[in-house]
C-alpha cells in the first residue's frame, strides 16, 4: 500500500498540477485523490489511475509499475476487508467436536410402539410387513435428523435397519472457517450401499480414498474418528476484465439490436460493463480481455499456456454497430496476445515482438495478460483455459465473463453509428 501511494505522490509532484486540477481532469473528487495519495484508499478499477498517470505524463514503464503496485495494494485491501468482516476464528460452538452418539434407549420410539424386550435365549422374530410402524418411526425421526445429523446417522444404524426405511440415509456437511467441507456422518461404504450394520463395515471404509486404512477398528459403541485432508487450494488467482481498455478513450465497437434513439451515450472505464449489459451489446470485430494473474503464496507458479475453447460459432447478428470513440493510441503492453476466432482452431499467439509462454507469478510478482480476440465473419462464444503448475501440482483455470462465455462478433456490412466527444446524439458514419 505504501509503495502504491508513494508512486502516486511522485507522479503528482512531477506534474506540477494541483490536487484539484488533477482530480477534475481524472473525473474524481479532490478528497478521493488525496486519500489515494496518502495510502488511505485504493480504487476498485484501474482506469481512473490510468487517466491520472497519463495526465502526469507517466512513462510506459511507470504505467506498468503503477499497475503492478495497484494489483498488490488491491489484494492487500481485500485481505484487510476479509479480516474485519470474517471472524478471526470459529466460535466455540463451531469448533467443538460433534456430540457423542446418544444411546439407543435415548432415541428409541415410545414404549407403546416399541416391541417388548426378549430374553437372551428366545429367538428374535421380526415380521416382514411393518408399514404402520415404519410410518410412525419416520415421522418421529425426521425432526431429529434435521436437528442432529450425527446422532441420527449413528442411532438409525443401531435402532432401525436402513433398508426397512426404503431410502438411503443421508450425510450432512457443513463448511468450516477455512472453506473446507467436513462430513458430519460416517462415509458410505465403497460399494455405495448404506444398509450394512456398523459391525459389517471395516475401518477402511471410513477413511478418504487418499488415506491409508486405520490400524484397527474403533471399539464398539464409540464414534469412529476420521481425519480429512481437503484438496489444496489453487495457488493462484485470476482477475478478469472483459473490456480491458486501460486508456479510457479507447472505446470499442459494439453490436446492439436497437435504433440510435434508444441507445444511451457511450461511457468509459469501469462504467462500460454496466452499459454493455443494459443494452445487450456484443463486442464487435475485436474484444480485449485483461487477466491479472497473481500467486496466493510465496511459491512460484508457472503459467504454461492459454488456450481458446470455442463454445459456439455462427453468423453475425444483423444489428447496428455503435462506435463510442474515434480511436486511440496503438501502444502494445508487455504481455499482449492475439487470437483469430474465425479460424477453425483458434490459438492464442503473442503479438509481434512479444515473448510467449511460460511466465512465472507469485504473490509479490503478478502478471497482467492482454488477449485481443478478433472476429470478422462469425459470432463466436468462447472461453480461455489457463494451464499452470507449481511444486509438482498442475491444473487448469477456465477464464470466462463472470461465469458465461465471452462473445465476440464480426460487424462487416452493418451500419455504423458514432458518438463524438462532446456530442449530443449518434450519427451515421457515411463510410459504412
Amino acid at each position: 500500500m505504501d509503495g502504491f501511494a508513494a508512486l502516486l505522490r511522485e507522479l503528482k509532484q512531477r506534474s506540477g498540477l494541483s490536487y484539484e486540477a488533477l482530480a477534475k481532469r481524472a473525473h474524481m473528487s479532490t478528497s478521493t485523490l488525496h486519500r489515494y495519495c496518502k495510502g488511505e484508499g485504493v480504487p476498485a478499477d484501474y482506469a481512473v489511475l490510468s487517466r491520472f498517470a497519463r495526465l502526469c505524463r507517466a512513462t510506459p514503464e511507470e504505467l506498468v509499475e503503477l499497475h503492478r503496485r495497484w494489483v498488490l495494494a488491491d489484494a492487500a485491501r481485500e485481505r484487510g476487508r476479509r479480516a474485519t468482516t470474517d471472524p478471526a476464528s470459529a466460535s466455540a460452538t463451531d469448533l467443538a467436536p460433534d456430540p457423542a452418539p446418544a444411546s439407543a434407549s435415548d432415541l428409541a420410539p415410545a414404549p407403546e410402539t416399541a416391541p417388548p424386550p426378549s430374553s437372551a435365549d428366545e429367538p428374535v422374530v421380526t415380521p416382514t410387513p411393518r408399514p404402520p410402524l415404519l410410518r410412525t418411526a419416520r415421522k418421529r425421526w425426521i425432526p431429529i435428523a434435521a436437528a442432529v445429523a450425527v446422532v441420527v446417522a449413528v442411532s438409525t444404524a443401531l435402532v432401525l435397519d436402513p433398508k426397512d426405511w426404503g431410502a438411503q440415509p443421508t450425510a450432512k456437511t457443513r463448511p468450516t472457517g477455512t472453506g473446507t467441507v467436513t462430513a458430519s456422518a460416517p462415509a458410505p461404504h465403497p460399494s455405495g450401499s448404506s444398509s450394512a450394520s456398523p459391525s459389517e463395515r471395516s475401518s477402511s471404509s471410513l477413511a478418504p480414498a487418499s488415506e491409508k486404512p486405520a490400524a484397527k477398528a474403533p471399539a464398539p459403541g464409540t464414534s469412529p474418528t476420521r481425519t480429512t485432508h481437503p484438496t489444496p487450494a489453487v495457488p493462484l488467482t485470476v482477475s478478469t476484465r472483459t473490456y480491458g481498455w486501460d486508456d479510457p478513450q479507447c472505446e470499442a465497437k459494439y453490436l446492439i439490436n436497437r435504433p440510435p434513439a434508444q441507445v444511451a451515450p457511450p461511457v468509459m472505464g469501469q462504467d462500460v460493463p454496466g452499459w454493455v449489459t443494459a443494452h445487450g451489446a456484443v463486442a464487435a470485430d475485436e474484444q480485449r480481455v485483461a487477466l491479472t494473474v497473481q500467486g496466493t503464496g510465496d511459491e512460484t507458479v508457472v503459467i504454461e499456456s492459454l488456450h481458446v475453447v470455442v463454445v459456439d460459432s455462427g453468423a453475425p447478428p444483423a444489428w447496428n454497430a455503435y462506435l463510442g470513440s474515434s480511436g486511440c493510441g496503438g501502444g502494445v503492453e508487455t504481455r499482449s496476445f492475439d487470437t483469430d476466432l474465425d479460424a477453425v482452431h483458434p490459438v492464442i499467439v503473442p503479438k509481434a515482438g512479444q515473448r510467449g509462454f511460460p511466465y512465472k507469478v507469485s504473490r509479490s510478482d503478478p502478471e497482467v495478460l492482454y488477449i485481443t480476440a478478433h472476429a470478422d465473419a462469425h459470432d463466436v462464444r468462447w472461453y480461455a483455459d489457463l494451464q499452470w503448475n507449481s511444486g509438482g501440482r498442475q491444473g487448469t483455470i477456465r477464464i470466462s465473463d463472470h461465469g458465461i462465455p465471452f462473445r465476440t462478433s464480426g460487424s462487416r456490412g452493418r451500419p455504423v453509428y458514432e458518438y463524438l466527444v462532446g456530442g449530443t446524439h449518434w450519427y451515421r458514419n457515411a463510410e459504412n
